[in-house]
């Protein structure tokens, strides 16, 4: 096709053109460009279009100036004058394109323009009518140009309008952003004031506390100070009670001591006149009293010295008591020798008596000494017979030395009654401490040796030498109480038993120290030792060895306490608990027959030594045997004293 052959030639021919050499940026509305830039330039006029213009127009209609400028500063009545008569041509290539306006340019460009329009209105400044010296294209080309500047105009003021519109509604955000921040400042200066009002209160109540606190500091040292003085005041005031008890207890002492030392000197007196002859002993030649009359006499004299001296108001000391309560003692003394002698005579002439009674009788007992031969034989072969088999009883020496045992140990217990029946406060406490001191050291000996099994010892013999011991802070003696000696022997045997109840049963070692420190003691008073084994028999009779029988009207209780059962509210103890009892104290028993105190110098025979096991082992054999008992019992024994009874 002819048409097609010629496409590329015209695109050629195009291109080589001069708006083939045209720039088309694509971004051009972005960029605020005219879109005839580039192709348009401004015409401008030749130099010699000033010199015919001046010969037309007698008032220069244009001013000496580029093209551009005349075109933007002519107002719309100049650009019609010229297109209609203009004569000058004008090339295309004097047409220049106008520059890339921004937005701010625009701007400026269409206030001036508006500026511009109005002064060339106005009729003052208004010019005559011009003769158009440009041609059509030029004529053409200026309205194209007018044309696009009014329509950016209009677009600017769009723009414009818009822009203020902007603006004020951002002067509108920041107005209120404003109002905002002025009524946050005006919270905030009156939060400060607040603060600052809270602040000078809460100082002001600081201060006022403060204030106060000194005010109750003051009150409370005040308060302090007086109760300082009350306190001396009462400390004073007790003092002075203290000091008139004192007086007080001074006077009633002295007074009681003063009673006794008249008791004492009656009693003197009265013992004096036992110190005389009776008519009874005068006959006795060997009985002479004038020693005894003497010592008397000077006895009665020297208490005598001593009431005097209490009689002027004042009353005897303590040493004034003890020098009379000595010479009473002595005065006892004197009147038991003398008693004892008087009791050696009568019995001299009792014996004589007796003897020739006894010559008399010898006459008829040699007539029954065959009839009683006859007797002791048929009771010896009975008595053998006996012996073939066990025993159900222990010998008859054996149940004499049972029952002269628990005698003494009755005796003992009735000889102290009063003091462990007292009544009176005084002597309970006396009681109370006595028994401490007394059960205390006893209590504290387990599986002790050495320096502190020594010192239990010496407490325990202090106590019953009647010397004074220190037993929980206080300070106890025996001779405080008449009966007191009694009281502490009877307590102590008690108690070693106990422990061998209650500690050596359940702890076997135990037993060793126990029985070195009763050993002693018993060595050293044998009256201990005679009441431990009172007890020790009482609690357990088959140390004896004893079985005793069943007598008629006794109950099954009370038989059963007799054979060593505890019996509580009509409820026997277990068999286990009684054995395990009786191993205890027959343990401490074998224990106490073969031990001796190691730190005593003497070295006589033990007190109750091995002789009696060997007796008690003989005696327990030859017995009929009692289920559990008798096994149990040899067990414990033999194995503590086995090695002793070896050696």
């Amino acid at each position: 096709m002819p048409s097609e052959s010629l496409r590329f030639e015209t695109l050629e021919a195009l291109k080589n053109s001069p708006k083939g050499k045209l720039n088309y940026s694509p971004d051009w509305l972005e960029k605020g460009e005219d879109i005839l830039a580039g192709c348009v330039e401004v015409s401008s006029l030749s130099p010699l279009s000033g010199q015919i213009l001046k010969r037309l127009s007698p008032r220069p209609l244009l001013k000496t100036r580029s093209l551009s400028s005349c075109v933007r500063d002519t107002s719309p009545e100049v650009s019609e004058g010229l297109s209609a008569g203009a004569s000058v041509p004008i090339s295309p290539r004097q047409i220049s394109s106008p520059p890339p306006v921004s937005l701010h340019a625009e701007d400026d460009e269409q206030k001036a323009g508006e500026i511009q329009e109005e002064s060339v209105v106005s009729p003052v400044a208004s010019p005559p009518p011009a003769i158009s010296v440009l041609s059509p294209r030029a004529t053409q080309m200026a309205g194209c140009i007018r044309m696009c500047e009014r329509k950016h105009k209009a677009k600017a003021k769009v723009e414009l309008s818009l822009r203020l519109e902007q603006q004020e509604r951002l002067v509108a955000t920041v107005s209120s952003c404003e109002s905002e921040q002025l009524k946050r400042y005006e919270e905030l200066m009156e939060l400060k004031q607040r603060q600052e009002y809270q602040s000078m209160r809460d100082m002001m109540e600081k201060e006022t506390q403060e204030s106060l606190g000194r005010q109750e500091k003051l009150r409370e040292e005040h308060r302090h100070r007086m109760k300082i003085l009350n306190l001396r005041l009462r400390e004073a005031e007790q003092q002075r009670l203290r000091e008139a008890e004192l007086e007080r207890q001074r006077q009633v002492e002295g007074r009681e001591r003063h009673r006794a030392i008249n008791a004492i000197q009656e009693e003197v007196l009265q013992l004096n006149q036992l110190l005389q002859p009776r008519p009874s002993t005068q006959t006795d030649p060997a009985l002479d009293h004038t020693p005894y009359i003497t010592r008397g006499n000077q006895l009665c004299s020297q208490v005598s010295d001593v009431v005097p001296a209490s009689a002027d108001g004042q009353f005897p000391s303590v040493e004034d008591l003890t020098v009379a309560e000595r010479a009473l003692q002595e005065m006892r003394s004197l009147v038991r020798n003398l008693q004892g002698e008087e009791a050696q005579a009568a019995e001299r002439k009792r014996k004589e008596q007796d003897e020739e009674e006894e010559k008399k009788k010898r006459h008829e007992e040699l007539k029954a000494q065959q009839e009683e031969q006859k007797k002791t034989a048929a009771r010896s072969a009975k008595e053998k017979a006996k012996k073939e088999g066990l025993q159900t009883g222990a010998d008859e020496s054996t149940l004499k030395w049972y029952s002269a045992l628990q005698d003494a140990a009755n005796q003992c217990a009735q000889a102290c009654d009063e003091l462990s029946r007292a009544k009176d406060t005084q002597t309970k406490k006396l009681k109370m401490e006595l028994q401490k001191a007394a059960t205390t050291p006893v209590s504290q000996i387990a599986n002790i040796s050495g320096a502190p099994l020594k010192e239990a010892f010496e407490k325990i013999d202090k106590l019953l030498s009647s010397r004074p011991v220190t037993s929980a802070g206080k300070t106890v003696s025996a001779s405080q109480h008449p009966q007191g000696l009694e009281f502490v022997s009877y307590k102590l045997a008690e108690k070693f038993v106990k422990q061998g109840e209650e500690e050596v049963a359940s702890n076997h070692s135990a037993a060793f120290p126990i029985a070195a420190v009763a050993s002693g003691i018993w060595e050293l008073h044998p009256k201990i030792g005679e009441l431990i084994l009172a007890h020790l028999h009482k609690k357990c009779p088959y140390a004896v060895p004893h079985y005793p029988p069943m007598e008629r009207g006794t109950s099954v209780e009370d038989y059963q306490k007799i054979l060593g059962y505890r019996v509580d509210d009509s409820k026997v103890e277990g068999q286990d608990s009684f054995l395990k009892r009786m191993s205890g104290m027959i343990r401490l028993y074998a224990a106490i027959i073969q031990m001796r105190w190691p730190y005593t110098g003497k070295q006589g025979p033990h007190p109750h030594g091995l002789n009696h096991g060997w007796r008690w082992l003989a005696q327990i054999l030859n017995m009929e045997p009692l289920a559990d008992i008798t096994a149990t019992i040899l067990f414990d024994f033999l194995e503590v004293t086995s090695s002793s009874f070896c050696k």
